[in-house]
């Protein structure tokens, strides 16, 4: 199997959101990830291995420092509308690190989570490091991009709630949280630097903080916002569990 220049040089392009919103595809690397993706409902476009293409020509597709043996082109499923109902969410509101995106969808993988919602201001779910941090939670999470103060007030509408983490908040160990069960509940995640914005905070119905140990002394000044993600979803989950 021999790959031609023009070839090359889309597969390359999708390292760009420009061209990955243009074609609707997107790179997958690695050869678990390329399983997922094609055990899972995403369409898989091509598959490209380094002992068809030869070493050179997969270094230049591959996006990764050490490329890996396997890469895949894959189109992006289309999403509808999304009207909340029962369970329980997380709504992203401006993570910017790529890092934190794909470890949020790997926690939501782990703990059930029913959706994830990411504000337009959200780094691109299918950026090359994103996909690749997921391992694999992008193929299993439905993921919707939505504006996310009128997605707190249909869940509010709907007799939800909309928790998020705040330093004035009240304790989350001493709290009760709902999961979802009979309306929908969802979390709020807020950006790294800033927290959650002041628009999307005045829909937040439920002010929750994760305390320090000990108490009164802090040390750091916030937690990483996949840490604070795993810590509350946990603590749903562990009520729900009760």
């Amino acid at each position: 199997m021999s790959i031609s220049k023009n070839e090359l040089r889309q597969v390359r392009s999708l390292s760009q959101k420009k061209f990955r919103d243009e074609t609707g595809l997107f790179v997958v690397e690695g050869g678990k990830m390329v399983a997922e993706a094609q055990a899972s409902g995403f369409e898989v476009v091509k598959v490209y291995r380094r002992e068809e293409i030869g070493e050179d020509a997969m270094e230049r597709l591959s996006s990764l420092s050490s490329p890996s043996p396997v890469l895949a082109v894959v189109r992006k499923p289309s999403r509808t509308g999304f009207q909340p109902a029962s369970g329980l969410y997380l709504a992203l509101d401006g993570i910017r690190d790529p890092g934190n995106l794909g470890t949020i969808l790997r926690i939501a993988d782990w703990f059930g989570i029913d959706a994830v919602i990411a504000s337009e201001d959200t780094v691109d779910l299918y950026n090359p490091k994103v996909v690749q941090a997921t391992m694999g939670a992008i193929f299993r999470v439905p993921f919707h991009s939505l504006d996310i103060p009128s997605f707190c007030r249909s869940v509010l509408a709907a007799g939800g709630h909309v928790y998020g983490t705040f330093l004035d908040g009240q304790n989350l160990y001493q709290r009760t949280l709902d999961c979802g069960a009979a309306a929908p509940s969802v979390i709020v995640i807020g950006n790294e630097s800033n927290g959650i914005s002041g628009e999307t905070a005045a829909c937040v119905s439920d002010c929750l903080y994760i305390p320090p140990y000990p108490a009164d002394d802090p040390g750091s000044e916030s937690l990483n916002a996949a840490v604070a993600t795993a810590i509350t979803v946990a603590e749903f989950r562990r009520r729900q569990s009760e």
